[in-house]
């Protein structure tokens, strides 16, 4: 009996998954080789690097067009629904969206103080040991010199400077890992508002510039589309033609192939199936290569399954846990909106440092934005920030850097509040949580060494009754006591009931922030 070769490929296909995906997608998404395949059966078997778990803290620019306009997230897309503040600002600002559109917003966003140099001396000073770039956001412009958006992109028009490329230089320059953020792939939907039209009013009816066709490579083509589409499209819904799928890999690919990132982060979980995964092990296998045959890259993903199997490390966005996770995680959160708006409260000091402590005490890591506005340039309230977090850093980091939990987390009252998940990717209960003060302590460990945060100044004394002797957690036995930022040796006790340290009489400089005890266990 004759077997012809596509039935012979077919046969070999059903016995071998891993060749059927290569037969079914090599040709058309070709990835770097290496140990990993676009499938979850094989990036299951992936692990997260040892540098990421020790990392702890990094800083993120979440930038670009959007951020030249200065009045907060999503504007390209709230700009045209009606009714919207930011619909309202445009008008009033720049016209009705049927006459000026996010198209002609795109070229005034100049980054004409930008110095990348300066800025990341800034957060090597902060404690930060990864930076990420915005790599392209879900308004479709990439933010470096992109093969496959050629005309949205900021080497091509805006700023005309490659600023992926640039912050890679910076970050790489100061010994950090590198990282890019890709929102990307809900970009089709997310969009859709900018093909509608006002409801009411006198221009009822009259299209948004999102329908011309001289810029579809912006605003998306929506051609073979349900006649509703532009309707009903949900903004995270990643509903898309295959084509657009394609184009989403190309570019993401084009992004890490040029970069080779350290770090990818996609708003979301892994989209797409094949295209998404297929990125991934492109990612993974790109790193391998770079290091001797060792996968140090990492990818964030927002779904949980994504990451419980292996394949990546989860990330929450403006989410903290309530217990300790077995494998590292990260949570992402911004000190005020993602991108920069004038006027809106940003976190202080003592609160980005409350939630670094609590992050880490769980196995975390904190990925902290600064949004920049058109100018490049950080504003002076940002910057009171920055500096609060550089002054704390600067004295309790050793308690950060290069730790691991102890038995449990930590101890206070927040630790008796309790913040339920909502289960989505998209899950903000930082705010739910309250604020920590001297009666809040939080644990990490390195070796024989436990850290003790407490976060705030206690009067006289720290009582941590966690680390008494008759305790749950069966404490080991303290043998000395000190403060980090102080030196010599403080006195304490431990008995059954808790470990006490005498404080010293001089108040440091932090400490309305929180306080950092070195403890040496025998």
């Amino acid at each position: 009996m004759q077997i012809t070769r596509r039935k012979a490929l077919q046969l070999l296909a059903a016995t071998t998954p891993a060749l059927a995906f290569r037969n079914s997608f090599a040709a058309r998404l070709p990835i770097t080789s290496g140990p990993f395949l676009g499938t979850r059966d094989s990036l299951a078997a992936y692990r997260i690097p040892a540098w990421f778990a020790d990392a702890k803290f990094g800083i993120w620019s979440h930038w670009g067009p959007q951020s030249g306009v200065e009045d907060g997230d999503w504007y390209a897309r709230n700009m045209y629904i009606q009714g919207s503040d930011q619909y309202n600002y445009h008008v009033k600002t720049y016209g009705h969206p049927s006459k000026v559109g996010y198209k002609d917003l795109v070229p005034q966003f100049k980054a004409a103080r930008w110095d990348p140099e300066h800025l990341m001396d800034l957060y090597v000073k902060a404690g930060a040991k990864y930076f990420f770039s915005m790599g392209v956001h879900h308004d479709n412009y990439d933010m470096w010199n992109s093969k496959y958006q050629p005309r949205w992109n900021a080497t091509a028009i805006g700023p005309k400077r490659d600023i992926v490329g640039e912050w890679k230089v910076a970050a790489r320059k100061r010994g950090l890992r590198f990282g890019v953020s890709e929102h990307l792939s809900n970009s089709f939907d997310w969009l859709a508002p900018a093909h509608t039209s006002d409801s009411a009013g006198p221009l009822a009816g009259i299209a948004y510039d999102g329908v011309l066709p001289a810029y579809k490579d912006l605003y998306h083509d929506y051609t073979g589309e349900p006649a509703a589409f532009a309707k009903t499209a949900q903004a995270m819904g990643r509903v898309a033609p295959d084509w657009w799928k394609q184009q989403y890999f190309n570019r993401i690919k084009d992004l890490v192939d040029q970069h080779q990132p350290d770090l990818l982060y996609t708003d979301g979980g892994i989209p797409f199936d094949e295209y998404g995964l297929s990125l991934v092990a492109n990612l993974y296998n790109l790193s391998a290569a770079k290091h001797g045959g060792q996968v140090e890259a990492v990818y964030n993903s927002k779904t949980n399954s994504d990451c419980s199997t292996g394949t990546c490390a989860l990330d929450r966005e403006r989410g903290v846990l309530d217990n300790i996770s077995p494998v590292p995680w990260q949570t992402d959160t911004c000190i005020g909106d993602w991108h920069y708006k004038r006027g809106v409260k940003y976190k202080t000091a003592k609160k980005v440092v409350d939630l670094l402590v609590d992050i880490v005490s769980k196995n975390g890591n904190l990925l902290l934005n600064f949004p920049l506005p058109n100018s490049g340039e950080l504003d002076a309230e940002e910057r009171v920030t920055l500096d609060g977090i550089t002054a704390w850093m600067a004295v309790n980091s050793e308690g950060i850097y290069g730790t691991r939990p102890w038995k449990i987390y930590g101890e206070g009252p927040s630790t008796k509040v309790v913040v339920a998940s909502n289960g989505k990717e998209f899950d903000p209960n930082e705010n739910k949580k309250p604020d920590l003060n001297a009666s809040d302590i939080r644990f990490t460990t390195k070796g024989n060494i436990l850290y003790a945060f407490v976060q705030g100044w206690p009067q006289g004394q720290a009582v941590i009754p966690s680390l008494g002797t008759a305790s749950p957690q069966h404490p080991a036995k303290i043998t000395s006591a000190s403060m980090l930022g102080q030196d010599g040796h403080l006195k304490f006790t431990q008995d059954a009931s808790a470990l006490r340290v005498t404080l010293p009489s001089n108040r440091p400089r932090a400490a309305d922030i929180g306080i950092t005890l070195k403890l040496t266990t025998a």
